[in-house]
C-alpha cells in the first residue's frame, strides 16, 4: 500500500488497543481510539478514516448500533472484532455492513493482512480514473458499474461496497461456478482463511436486496458443496 492511511479502533479493552497500537503505528498507520461507542462515533466525524475497526461489546453503544451509524453516511471499510463467537453474532454484523468479521484472540499479522486487502479494495474503487462501464439490466435489475448503484423495478437497491463488488462479479461472469475460496480472493483479495460464513452472509443479504424469493433465488444459485453461479438474465 502506498501513503499514509488513518485507522479508528474502537474497543474498550485496553490491553488490545495498546496490542494494535503497537502493531499498526510501526507500519506506519495512524491511530486513533475510542474506549466506547459514543466516543468512537465522536470521532469518525471529526476526522476522514481508512478503516474502521470495532468490537462488538462496548459500553455506551454497543458495536452493531455503531456499525450502523457509520455505514449511514459511510462506505469505510469495518472490520469487526470480537471474543462472541457464532453465526447469529456475524450475520448481524455483517448484515449491518459490516466487511469482516475476525475472532478473538487473534493474531495482529492475519488482522493487518485482512486491514490492507480491505483499504486496497476501497481505494481501487474510488478512484475517479477508472474506466467507465455501461449500466447493465438484467431482469427487473439495473446496475450501474460507474456510480455503484443498483435499482430493483425502478426503485433503488442499497448494497454495501461488498455486496456490490459480488454482484457485479456475477453478473459480468454469467453461468461460471465460483467457489467459496474463489469468491474471497477475488472480493477480498486475500486468501481464504477458511471462513465461510463470511460469503455466506454476503450472499444471503445480497439475495433478501434483490431476489423476490430469497429462500427460491432466481438469479443467485448454490451448488452445494462447490460454490455459486449467477443464472438470471
Amino acid at each position: 500500500m502506498s501513503g499514509v492511511h488513518r485507522i479508528l479502533i474502537i474497543e474498550d479493552d485496553h490491553s488490545i488497543v495498546e496490542m494494535l497500537h503497537n502493531a499498526f503505528s510501526r507500519e506506519g498507520f495512524l491511530i486513533n481510539e475510542a474506549a466506547d461507542g459514543i466516543e468512537g462515533l465522536a470521532l469518525f466525524s471529526s476526522k476522514d478514516y481508512d478503516l474502521v475497526l470495532v468490537d462488538l461489546m462496548l459500553p455506551g453503544l454497543d458495536g452493531m448500533e455503531v456499525i450502523r451509524r457509520i455505514r449511514e453516511r459511510s462506505k469505510v471499510p469495518i472490520l469487526i472484532m470480537s471474543a462472541r463467537d457464532g453465526d447469529v453474532d456475524k450475520a448481524l454484523g455483517l448484515g449491518f455492513g459490516a466487511d469482516d468479521y475476525i475472532q478473538k484472540p487473534f493474531s495482529t499479522i492475519e488482522l493487518s493482512a485482512r486491514m490492507k486487502a480491505a483499504i486496497r479494495r476501497a481505494t481501487i474503487y474510488s478512484n475517479s480514473e477508472r474506466q467507465r462501464e455501461p449500466s447493465v439490466h438484467i431482469g427487473n435489475l439495473e446496475l450501474d458499474f460507474e456510480t455503484y448503484s443498483v435499482k430493483k423495478s425502478g426503485k433503488e437497491v442499497r448494497l454495501t461496497a461488498k455486496e456490490f463488488d459480488i454482484l457485479k462479479l456475477f453478473v459480468t461472469n454469467k453461468n461460471r461456478v465460483f467457489t467459496k475460496s474463489q469468491l474471497y480472493g477475488l472480493i477480498w483479495n486475500d486468501d481464504y482463511m477458511g471462513d465461510e460464513n463470511v460469503i455466506n452472509v454476503h450472499i444471503r443479504r445480497l439475495r433478501e436486496k434483490i431476489e423476490d424469493d430469497p429462500s427460491r433465488p432466481a438469479y443467485i444459485k448454490t451448488l452445494w458443496g462447490i460454490g455459486y453461479k449467477w443464472e438470471g438474465g
